[in-house]
């Protein structure tokens, strides 16, 4: 909100960022208390007891919020003396005198109506969810299992201009799919089939199925994501099965993206593999991509797919006409590392960021490392604020200090590559990552 205090704001970015601390919601509900923001407070309290639905301080937070009297502690009850039996009678004694009453106990005093929890809860039911499901989920509501069921997510909103820098790659995907489904005359001209492979490679972290969506988005097709796990069965013949059903999906739903994730998983060398079942899944993916067991063959399926050891996969899934074009997706570069830092720290309470530092500072840095930097810059400020009790912004120090504790996770994957790229290099098949890396001086 416009007019919020920076302490207030700081503060609920504190609390979307770890919603399980109770302390911090509760001084956070204090100060929109005090703020005169009582339905907020009240919503806050709530929520501070889902997560704790004992605490003391949480209830009575509730209870000032909602403008209610502090319930009065009950009066310790009072112990009433049990009646004397009288004493046997003996004729030869004179009977005793029988022992008085005690005293009436003194009346209790009129308990006060204690606070009503359960009409409280009625009144926040609108806004804190349960938090468990009640309720058993029905048999064949999306569970697991279902091998005929597999999620295609609808054209995206990511587009290629949400990815930052990485001109090459851009260029080399719009030659590869975007130009020809874009040009309709001059694809039939130069008879172009609207179906086509790419495998994208290199170090783990670098946005590979970021990019994957967006090629999606800007096809305007949907998208399929597929994984050994979805893949594999206990059962003879159905892991093949899955790949035929998938890529059967795939060409009801053309045009339509089919992303291979961790393909040296799903398509290893069958040279090294001793199971028959992963031999007869490589095999079975061979045929889809040839669009063999379809009359209409793959058009309109664009199959992408990613591996951090394109030098594991199968060489028959790279030859023409399957996943022939082969595209290096490197660490991000200076304008991609500004866009990526400025995703994350975007919600974050900063002060006077110098982002041109952090950049530089940040070079062979993956895409999941500077999201890391980001996280370990916000742990350190957020410890300083718990210990002097005063809330600080993260400053351009502490991203740094996070960026001088971390190692670029994309070293061990060069180191590996070196090898490669420099004594198996048949054919040309890694030429540009060898080019990267003379240009890095890293041979």
């Amino acid at each position: 909100m416009a007019d919020e205090s920076p302490l207030i704001r700081s503060l609920r970015a504190a609390v979307a960022a770890a919603p399980g601390d109770v302390p911090l919601r509760l001084h956070f509900a204090e100060l929109l208390l005090a703020d005169g923001r009582g339905d907020e407070a009240v919503t806050e309290a709530a929520v501070a007891l889902q997560h704790a639905p004992g605490d003391a301080a949480a209830r009575a937070l509730m209870v000032r919020a909602m403008g209610l009297p502090p319930a009065a502690p009950e009066a310790p009850p009072v112990a009433e003396t049990p009646p004397v039996a009288p004493p046997p009678q003996v004729t030869e004694v004179p009977p005793v005198p029988p022992v008085p009453a005690p005293p009436p106990a003194p009346a209790r005093p009129e308990e006060k109506p204690s606070f009503d929890w359960a009409a409280a809860e009625e009144q926040v039911s609108d806004v804190v969810g349960p938090r468990f499901l009640e309720e058993p989920q029905a048999e064949g509501d999306g569970l697991a299992g279902d091998a005929a069921a597999w999620d295609v997510d609808a054209p995206g909103a990511v587009r290629l201009a949400d990815v930052g820098g990485m001109t090459d790659v851009k260029e080399r995907l719009e030659a590869a799919f975007l130009a020809p489904m874009r040009n309709p005359e001059l694809r039939r001209l130069y008879g172009k089939s609207l179906r086509g492979g790419l495998l994208l490679y290199g170090p783990p972290g670098c946005g590979k199925t970021f990019i994957a969506r967006a090629v999606a988005g800007e096809l305007g097709a949907n998208f399929l994501t597929i994984s050994l796990s979805d893949v594999l069965d206990m059962w003879i013949g159905a892991s093949e099965k899955n790949i035929h059903d998938i890529f059967e999906t795939a060409r009801r739903q053309a045009p339509c993206v089919v992303f291979l994730d961790e393909l040296d998983a799903l398509g290893g060398k069958r040279s090294r593999t001793h199971n028959n079942g992963l031999r007869n899944v490589v095999n079975q993916l061979l045929t889809e991509l040839d669009g063999i067991a379809s009359g209409s063959g793959n058009e309109g399926v664009f199959v992408l797919a990613a591996t951090n050891v394109p030098w594991d996969v199968d060489i028959a899934l790279r030859r023409p006409g399957r996943l022939d074009r082969t595209l290096l997706v490197l660490p991000p570069d200076a304008a991609a590392r500004e866009a990526i830092l400025r995703y994350h720290l975007r919600e974050r309470p900063i002060e006077a960021v110098d982002l041109g530092k952090l950049v530089k500072a940040t070079e062979d840095f993956s895409g999941a490392d500077l999201a890391h930097v980001c996280e370990t810059a916000a742990e350190a400020a957020l410890l300083d604020s718990a210990r002097t009790g005063s809330v600080r912004l993260i400053t351009t120090k502490d991203l740094l200090g996070a960026a001088k504790q971390i190692r670029p996770s994309t070293e061990p994957w060069f180191a590996a590559a070196r090898n490669v790229a420099m004594f198996a290099n048949e054919g040309g098949l890694y030429d540009d990552l060898l080019a990267y890396l003379k240009r890095k001086r890293k041979l």
